[in-house]
């Protein structure tokens, strides 16, 4: 039969037993550890204090200890000299400290936690009167600040973990592409929101089914596939090699994404892989760029083939010396070659505009303007081309002045006035002009064929025209492109006006007072 404190002893052992088991969360374990070990010594107060790498000791709970006290014993712990690192040294100070404090009404008996030869914390247990600790309630302490030990730190690892998973889980949705993490079997074990994004689907429909399932590639593919490489030694492919480029299908009828994908393999010390860390990049817009690029080679190469070859084709002509040609004749031959060399320099001109805009906007110079005058001369300027297609003005006759770039805004009117002219065959080109407090609005518009509502979104793109209109005249795709930019480093904004059912119409508007930011 055991003597009572030998079973008082084993069943506190036991129970510190199941808190090393049971518990992870740090603070409830250090406040049981503490009330377990007061218990355990006919303690009436106590404390465990933990090592902070940058604060030095500090209490992480107490019991039992008045405010007063706990504030002193804390303050008297942060300032405890670096020196002074044994349980005797640091437990005789302490001893004398409280001596002080109490007048001799207090004792205690303290020991560290020690896991693996490292300090974890120590714990200590006061008496409220001069009974002093015995030899045997220290060797029971010190049986079971071991254990207490042992589960402290596993509770810090356990947060630690947990922290550092946060701090994962935050950085990959964070990330603006899509990450897959695979396991070494290619099933998805993590995705970011991201991704989820990208393949519009929620997390739990992608969790553990195979990597060839959740990211479905069609299209012309470019780069080896991850089946592939695993397929082979990792080490025969660099991480350069280890990408692949395609048309990712995605869920809910959406169509299907431009993506490239990057795979990073994770291996063990033992060198057998862990994960595969999968990089999901949108390229929409490289791939768009790609095809402007193409389409802009292409449109530039026949915008610029057939005035060149007019204007060599008539000098050619007048240069030869066994034809005598009338005057009418070089009369006309001399307007082509200067209508095309015009045509030569606008071109130039909104090239080299587009150029501007793309390395940090255009240069304004504004002043007072009048819009009514500007419209007037462009419509003078206009009769001519227009032929059977009356350009009519509705601007009121008090139309109030804008303090614009004349020779901006000249170019703005002149490229949506010539837009009209070109689409609409028939009918008249109205320009309409608004006055409000702080901006006026001007509308062109005409009775072509007008905008296809497909077209709308992208009519002020750079290098866009309609299918229809690149087969049907001649353009760079820069018109409506660069006027818009020229509206909006004003401060203004411009439109396509979908009620409009005659033709197209084209509003703007433009402040009345420069604005002082732009």
């Amino acid at each position: 039969m055991l003597p009572d404190f030998r079973v008082r002893q084993r069943d506190y052992l036991l129970e510190i037993s199941r808190a090393l088991t049971e518990e992870l969360n740090l603070p409830v374990l250090l406040t049981r550890i503490l009330r377990i070990t007061v218990e355990m010594l006919s303690g009436q107060a106590g404390f465990i204090a933990l090592l902070d790498e940058n604060q030095g000791w500090q209490i992480a709970v107490h019991q039992g200890l008045p405010q007063a006290l706990f504030t002193y014993i804390q303050d008297w712990m942060a300032n405890l000299p670096d020196d002074i690192e044994s349980d005797r040294e640091r437990a005789f100070e302490m001893k004398k400290m409280l001596n002080d404090v109490s007048m001799g009404m207090l004792t205690s008996v303290g020991i560290s936690m020690v896991a693996q030869g490292e300090v974890i914390g120590q714990i200590y247990v006061f008496r409220l009167h001069q009974a002093s600790f015995t030899q045997n309630d220290y060797s029971l302490l010190n049986s079971f600040a071991n254990q207490a030990a042992i589960a402290v730190r596993n509770a810090k690892l356990y947060k630690e973990i947990s922290e550092s998973n946060l701090r994962t889980v935050a950085l990959l949705d964070s990330v603006a592409d899509g990450i897959v993490i695979l396991g070494p079997d290619l099933r998805v074990l993590r995705v970011n929101s991201a991704f989820c994004k990208l393949i519009n689907a929620s997390p739990k429909t992608l969790l553990d089914r195979p990597s060839d399932e959740v990211i479905q590639l069609q299209g012309k593919l470019k780069g080896i596939p991850i089946e592939q490489v695993l397929a082979h030694d990792w080490k025969r492919y660099t991480r350069e090699e280890m990408f692949i480029e395609g048309d990712m299908l995605r869920q809910g009828g959406l169509a299907p994404l431009p993506v490239s994908i990057n795979y990073a393999p994770l291996f063990t010390k033992d060198g057998e892989l862990l994960n595969v860390i999968a990089s999901v990049r949108d390229i929409s817009r490289h791939r768009a760029a790609e095809d402007m690029k193409t389409s802009f080679m292409s449109v530039i190469s026949h915008e610029l083939k057939t005035p060149i070859a007019l204007i060599k084709g008539y000098a050619s002509t007048l240069r030869r010396d066994d034809v005598e040609w009338d005057k009418a004749m070089i009369e006309e031959s001399l307007r082509v070659i200067e209508e095309e060399s015009d045509h030569l320099a606008a071109m130039v001109e909104d090239l080299l505009d587009a150029t501007r805009l793309q390395a940090g906007g255009l240069a304004l110079r504004p002043t007072e303007l009048d819009i009514d005058a500007l419209v007037e001369d462009l419509l003078r300027k206009h009769t001519v081309q227009a032929q059977d297609q009356p350009l009519i003005t509705h601007l009121p006759h008090d139309f109030p002045l804008v303090y614009a770039d004349p020779t901006r805004i000249n170019q703005l009117l002149r490229n949506l006035i010539s837009n009209s002219l070109k689409y609409a065959e028939e009918g008249p080109i109205e320009v309409d002009g608004q006055a409000f407090d702080d901006y006026v609005q001007i509308c062109i518009s005409d009775h072509g064929p007008g905008f296809d509502p497909m077209d709308v979104p992208h009519a002020f793109d750079r290098f866009y025209r309609a299918d229809h209109s690149s087969k049907t005249s001649k353009g760079t795709g820069l018109g409506l492109f660069l006027s818009k930019s020229i509206v909006e480093a004003h401060g203004g904004k411009i439109w396509i006006d979908e009620n409009y059912h005659k033709g197209a119409k084209i509003c703007f508007t433009l402040p009345r007072f420069f604005p002082k930011s732009v």
